[in-house]
């Protein structure tokens, strides 16, 4: 549990960071937990974003670009931040990228000119976006099956391994697997009747995380790469040591011993205060920033916390 200083700050914050406090580290009742969470529609970080869009249903006047006020990671935020799922404005947005992208091979492609297949990583942001905003469509399955068989014989998904795409990687990519957990994720609770594939499909991609202790060379033992060890929110496409925590603690996974290099990584930078720092974000425009470089994070440190009290809750 958060020493009560810190979950107290953290509970001063927007109301995207109360609700997941009182879930995750308060334990609060489900109504106490529904209500706050109603609130990100008509307050704050989620409010502003749900004002911005477009006329059309897009924001940023594009799809996927320009980066990051397009209407994929614009969704993709607004699903972090936890707008309740189905709300007609995220709905609509995501049927919008469904529509534009759905392609022949089950995935998504908003770029047919240039590729001639779809692309992974984006196929597992949409894929993500369509089960949260609760787009009831069969090509919501059909995409499934796309990311499902788009995984690599080492159990991760790159999407250079894609003909189009360089076509030539023969190992899993850091970025593209934890972007397709999350998604396999979310449609295993979109559809938990269907999802005994998905469900193994993340069983093998956790594997391939736990096989390089979430940032490790499995040949080396080597540090794959230093910004993996950096905790930064949003995330946008790339990976981190605490997103990938995050997401074993989201799926209630096994606490595998091999992840403990990586929950040493997260307890190393909480800060004497009790709080984790937020880290410089990435080039791109943005329409407003949540947390300034360099100062306490209310969203690093209740991400640190859940995940903390996930692996310590034996």
């Amino acid at each position: 549990m958060a020493p009560g200083p810190v979950l107290d700050w953290l509970l001063a914050g927007d109301p995207a960071i109360r609700w997941q406090t009182l879930r995750d580290l308060r334990h609060a009742s489900p109504s106490a937990v529904r209500r706050e969470r109603a609130r990100v529609a008509g307050e704050g970080w989620g409010a502003q974003l749900l004002a911005l869009q477009d006329p059309d249903g897009r924001w940023g006047g594009g799809i996927y670009n320009p980066k990051w006020i397009s209407t994929t990671y614009t969704l993709a935020l607004l699903r972090s931040l936890g707008l309740a799922p189905g709300h007609p404005q995220a709905a609509r947005a995501a049927k919008l990228l469904l529509d534009t992208g759905f392609w022949r091979d089950g995935g998504i492609n908003f770029f047919p000119r240039a590729h001639p297949n779809s692309e992974t990583c984006v196929s597992g942001m949409v894929l993500a976006a369509l089960c949260w905003a609760g787009v009831d469509d069969a090509r919501v399955d059909s995409l499934a099956a796309h990311m499902v068989a788009r995984q690599m014989q080492d159990g991760g998904w790159n999407c250079r391994s894609t003909p189009g795409y360089g076509g030539d990687a023969t190992h899993g990519s850091f970025h593209t697997t934890i972007t397709a957990l999350e998604a396999l994720l979310e449609y295993e609770r979109f559809r938990p009747g269907q999802a005994l594939e998905s469900r193994q499909s993340q069983g093998r991609g956790r594997e391939f995380l736990l096989l390089h202790r979430l940032f490790r060379s499995h040949r080396t033992g080597r540090i794959v790469r230093p910004e993996m060890l950096r905790f930064v929110f949003p995330p946008r496409w790339h990976y981190d040591v605490l997103r990938g925590l995050d997401y074993f603690q989201d799926a209630a996974a096994a606490r595998d011993p091999r992840l403990a290099d990586a929950i040493a990584v997260v307890e190393q930078r909480r800060r004497g205060d009790g709080c984790w720092k937020a880290h410089k974000g990435y080039p791109g425009k943005i329409f407003f920033e949540l947390e300034p470089a360099g100062k306490p994070s209310r969203w690093n440190t209740l991400r640190a916390l859940r995940v903390l009290q996930w692996w310590h809750s034996r």
